[in-house]
């Protein structure tokens, strides 16, 4: 049986990122998963992390053979323990939406990056496509409802409406504590979740900023790959609840309004099984006169 080592990776070994054929073969743990750290653009194409137990990086986890360990340290330039490395290799807590692990990390000494962009949210992803000037976005809570869209006078920046969304992997879950009930959130998983996939313009991120509350440390950007009809689409957009916790029944005009919205989008057996979570989670049953 060949020895499988964890690596912990946040560049350019991530799924589609350029380098990601030298790990495409291997078991992936996590697409969605952090450990301590900051991160860092080099100018050179890919980014650097060093240590830091006050922030986060965010990258994929994986079981890699020595072989493929081999290839990484080559690629990153790391000969041994006490060399003249580029990024040396270290082991790390990296923590998962159902475990947490220890893996190998490869980082920056934390004299270099002092001269570099410090890169945004932790993410390399979101630090290359954020700046695209379209973007698809896949909705699975509130937002597949226009109501508040509406509200706000923004309706007009939410009328691409591509279709239903399958994303693979995940769960819809509500980890998300606020003063009157839980908020919806993506958690790993081995079903799928459904939602509502929009093209945007880069603009409309001002909006989903604020009403997802990213500068103030409750939601993240992340990037999903989301099926549409018989496509997978690559790096879409959506948003994840940074600190998660216990699951947390929703307030019934939040829980309406994700009803509302996914109603004729999602297949009639994934809404149906939203219906059915919330009143086996939460013993909320809804009234269909309601919508």
């Amino acid at each position: 049986m060949k020895k499988l080592t964890k690596v912990f990776v946040y560049g350019t070994l991530r799924q589609h990122e350029t380098n990601h054929y030298l790990i495409k073969d291997a078991r992936c743990l996590s697409r969605q998963c952090w450990t301590n750290g900051i991160l860092y653009d080099t100018g050179f194409g890919y980014p650097a992390m060093i240590q830091n137990s006050a922030k986060r990086v965010y990258g994929e986890l994986y079981e890699v053979t020595s072989q493929q360990l081999h290839r990484l340290d080559q690629l990153e330039g790391y000969r041994g323990e006490g060399e003249d490395n580029h990024y040396e290799r270290i082991t790390q807590v990296v923590h998962t939406d159902y475990d947490t692990f220890e893996a190998y990390v490869y980082v920056y000494p934390s004299s270099i990056p002092t001269k570099l962009d410090e890169i945004k949210y932790g993410d390399w992803k979101c630090y290359c496509y954020l700046k695209q000037e379209e973007l698809y976005y896949f909705a699975y809570g509130s937002c597949m409802d226009t109501e508040r869209f509406q509200q706000a006078g923004i309706a007009n920046q939410f009328e691409r409406v591509i279709g239903r969304g399958i994303a693979k992997d995940f769960s819809l879950a509500f980890t998300r504590k606020a003063h009157d009930g839980g908020r919806a959130d993506l958690i790993e998983s081995t079903e799928s979740a459904e939602g509502k996939v929009y093209l945007i313009n880069r603009a409309t991120l001002t909006y989903l900023f604020r009403r997802e509350g990213v500068n103030i440390g409750i939601y993240r950007p992340a990037f999903i790959d989301v099926k549409i009809e018989d496509k997978t689409y690559s790096n879409v957009l959506t948003f994840l609840v940074i600190d998660k916790e216990e699951e947390l029944a929703p307030p019934e005009k939040y829980m309406m309004e994700i009803l509302r919205g996914s109603k004729g989008v999602v297949s009639s057996s994934y809404y149906q099984k939203l219906v059915d979570d919330l009143e086996s989670k939460f013993g909320m049953r809804p009234f269909e006169e309601e919508m």
